[in-house]
């Protein structure tokens, strides 16, 4: 039985979409690395709602949820054909786990779901359903609704969380020239794959009180939130490995995950 892997990515800015640098050449190759999905399940952290929802959608329009950049990038498409028979398989097992999830057939997808699957699958012929998060249901939440959605990995779908190991705006604005990332940056970064390394489960979902200055990592939790979402779905027993390391600036770290079930 083929089961896929799950996948947690940093985005980065939407210049990425035009610019892909580094993280883009190693979202490729991730693509690259794997049979061709039947579809991808994609948790941005660019939606955010008080309960799971998921498009519902047969196509997807290209969402450009930002402001202040250049012009071509307003030009970019990624109109992905949606799935609406995902987006349902999706709904059933969340509430087979005891988690109510509603549809939206009319929203598309965002910067923080098509700037990297622009370059994992530039063809845009892979079905994408897009599930939003929680932030105010925590972590727990999020890793159960990960672990909820796993059977998918056994159905040939791609789960893939995209956020940000760190994700402080602020500190980027202040820092964007810098050549080396901010102390705080690289301990909470080099916490994260411990953590993960050691698949401690207890302390990852308290990274809160435990990683160190989790709080300025992460002055909001929505763009952390979607590796747990990745993590669960990967199943139990994971072995987590970090497939690209790099930084935008000095203040958010790119780093990427790929996460087995052995």
């Amino acid at each position: 039985m083929q089961r896929f892997p799950t996948l947690f990515l940093s985005h980065g800015s939407p210049m990425h979409a035009l610019d892909p640098g580094g993280a883009g050449k190693a979202w490729r190759a991730i693509a690259d690395s794997l049979p061709k999905p039947r579809a991808i399940l994609m948790v941005s952290a660019h939606w955010e709602t008080s309960l799971p929802m998921l498009t519902g959608g047969a196509q997807l329009k290209t969402i450009h949820d930002f402001g202040g950049f250049p012009e071509p990038l307003y030009k970019l498409r990624y109109d992905a054909p949606g799935s609406p028979a995902l987006a349902e398989e999706a709904a059933a097992l969340l509430r087979h786990a005891g988690m109510a999830s509603s549809s939206n057939g009319c929203r598309g997808i965002d910067h923080g779901a098509w700037v990297p699957l622009r370059w994992m699958y530039p063809a845009v012929d892979v079905p994408v359903v897009q599930l939003s998060v929680q932030p105010g249901l925590g972590t727990p939440h999020h890793l159960q609704m990960g672990r909820a959605l796993q059977p998918l990995t056994e159905r040939d779908v791609l789960v893939i969380g995209s956020g940000h190991v760190t994700h402080n705006l602020r500190d980027w604005m202040t820092s964007r020239d810098a050549l080396q990332p901010l102390p705080y940056v690289s301990a909470f970064s080099q916490w994260l794959e411990s953590q993960l390394a050691s698949d401690d489960e207890a302390a990852l979902l308290a990274y809160r009180e435990q990683a160190p200055a989790a709080a300025r990592a992460h002055p909001t939790e929505e763009h952390f939130l979607p590796l747990y979402v990745a993590l669960g779905a990967a199943g139990s027993a994971v072995t987590s490995r970090r497939i690209y390391a790099g930084m935008e600036g000095a203040a958010l770290s790119m780093d990427a995950y790929r996460f087995d079930t052995h």
